[in-house]
C-alpha cells in the first residue's frame, strides 16, 4: 500500500480512536454575553454524561468565557496551549470540545495535540462514537455510517481550500498530492454514501408494507419521543410488556423498538362500553440539543414510521432543571420532521420531585394538559392509558 493512499485511510478513519482508556479534558467557550454559567455548566454536565455512556473518564474541565470563538483554534491559542500542559500532567489522552467546531479548527487543535500523542474531538464525533457502540441492527449500522460520512464531508473537503490559503508555500507537487488525495477520498466516499442510501431504501420498502398491513388491521400506533435520558425505555416496557434496555445512560438504546399495548374491555367514568384492542407503541431515537441538521436526515427511514403514527408520547424529565429548554429542543426537531400529530405531555419521573415542585409544574404547563407519571413507582400509568385511548 502506498503511503498516499495509507494518508487517506487515515482521514478516513478520522473519528477512530483506539487507546482502551479514555481519559478526557472537557473545554468549551461561555460567550461573553451571556453570563449564566449554569447553563454553560449543564452543557458541560451533558457531556460528560455522553464521555460517561462512551466509556471515557472525565479528569479536567474547562470553560473559557470570550465574546465569539477562535476562527483558527475555536479556543485561544495561548489556552490551548496550557490545556495541552495540563493534558500532559494528568495523562489525559482525549479533548472533547463541546460544540461542533469547524473542519479548520479541529484539525489545527489535532496537530497541536500530537506532541503529546493526543486527539480532539468535538460533540458530534462523541455523538457519533456513541451510536456507533450502540448500534444492533445492520439498518442502525448503515445509518451511522451515513451520519459519519456527512459529518466527515466538510472536514476533508473544506480543509482543501483553507489548506490552499493558508500553505500558499507550498510547492507545486504537494499542492497536487492534497488535490489527489481528496478527488480519490471524494470518489470513494460518494460511491460508498450511494451505496448505504440503496441498501436504507431495502429496509424503507419493508417498513412501508409494515405499515400498509397495520393499516389494514386497523391497527393505531403511538409514538414515544423524548430529550434523551427522560426514562422512555422504562415507559415503554411498562405499556406493552415488551423487554426493552432501561438504563441510567444516554443513548441506551438507539435501534427502532415496537410493542403492543393491550386494552381490555372496560367501562369509562360515564359507563359507555370500551372494546378491547391493540395499540402499537413505537420506541425510536433520541432527541438532543445542538444536533445538525444532516445527522437528523440520516436517521429518516427511521423516523418515517414516527411522522406516521396516530399521537406523540412527548416523555419529558420532571425533575429535570433546564426541563422547558429540552421541551423545546423536542417540538424543534419534531417541527423538522415534520411530525405533526396530536401529542401526549407526559412528565416522568415525579417520585424525584416534591410536592410542591409537582403543584408549580401543573400550573406552569397547564396549557399542554400534561399527565404526570411515575414509572419507577408505576404511579398514574392507569390515568396515561385512559388519555391514549381517549386520543385514538
Amino acid at each position: 500500500m502506498s503511503k498516499n493512499l495509507r494518508e487517506l485511510e487515515q482521514l478516513q478513519s478520522n473519528l477512530e480512536y483506539q487507546n482502551n482508556e479514555l481519559r478526557v479534558f472537557i473545554a468549551d467557550i461561555l460567550p461573553i454575553e451571556n453570563r449564566n454559567e449554569v447553563d454553560m455548566q449543564d452543557r458541560l454536565e451533558e457531556v460528560e454524561n455522553l464521555v460517561n455512556t462512551y466509556g471515557g473518564i472525565v479528569i479536567l474541565k474547562h470553560i473559557q468565557k470570550r465574546g465569539t470563538p477562535d476562527y483558527k483554534n475555536y479556543i485561544w491559542t495561548w489556552k490551548i496551549d496550557e490545556i495541552i500542559s495540563e493534558m500532559k500532567e494528568n495523562n489525559a489522552n482525549l479533548l472533547i470540545l463541546g460544540n461542533i467546531l469547524k473542519p479548520i479548527q479541529i484539525h489545527n487543535i489535532n496537530e497541536k495535540l500530537k506532541e503529546i500523542w493526543a486527539k480532539a474531538w468535538d460533540r458530534v464525533d462523541l455523538i457519533l462514537k456513541i451510536f456507533e457502540k450502540n448500534a444492533k441492527t445492520d439498518e442502525s449500522r448503515l445509518q451511522i455510517e451515513l451520519a459519519s460520512i456527512k459529518h466527515m464531508w466538510p472536514r476533508i473537503f473544506g480543509m482543501s481550500e483553507e489548506l490552499w490559503s493558508q500553505w500558499s508555500w507550498w510547492n507545486k507537487w504537494s499542492r497536487w498530492k492534497w488535490e489527489t488525495n481528496t478527488e480519490i477520498m471524494k470518489r470513494h466516499l460518494l460511491k460508498r454514501e450511494e451505496f448505504i442510501k440503496q441498501e436504507l431504501k431495502k429496509f424503507e420498502k419493508t417498513r412501508k408494507e409494515h405499515r400498509k398491513s397495520r393499516e389494514k388491521k386497523w391497527l393505531k400506533t403511538v409514538w414515544i419521543v423524548w430529550y434523551t435520558n427522560a426514562w422512555k425505555s422504562s415507559l415503554m416496557n411498562i405499556l406493552t410488556q415488551k423487554w426493552v434496555l432501561a438504563e441510567n445512560k444516554l443513548f441506551a438504546t438507539l435501534w427502532t423498538s415496537v410493542g403492543k399495548m393491550y386494552i381490555e374491555n372496560s367501562y369509562d367514568k360515564n359507563w359507555i362500553f370500551i372494546p378491547k384492542k391493540d395499540i402499537l407503541v413505537n420506541d425510536t431515537i433520541w432527541f438532543i440539543r445542538d444536533l445538525p441538521p444532516s445527522l437528523i436526515a440520516s436517521f429518516s427511514s427511521t423516523l418515517e414510521d414516527s411522522i406516521e403514527a396516530n399521537i406523540l408520547l412527548h416523555v419529558i424529565d420532571a425533575s429535570d432543571p433546564k426541563i422547558e429548554e429540552k421541551i423545546e429542543v423536542v417540538e424543534e426537531v419534531l417541527k423538522k420532521i415534520n411530525a405533526t400529530q396530536d401529542k401526549i405531555y407526559v412528565f416522568n419521573k415525579i417520585d424525584l420531585i416534591s410536592d410542591e415542585k409537582l403543584l408549580e409544574l401543573k400550573e406552569k404547563f397547564i396549557d399542554l394538559s400534561p399527565v404526570f407519571i411515575s414509572t419507577y413507582k408505576n404511579k398514574n400509568i392507569d390515568k396515561l392509558k385512559e388519555i391514549i385511548i381517549k386520543k385514538i
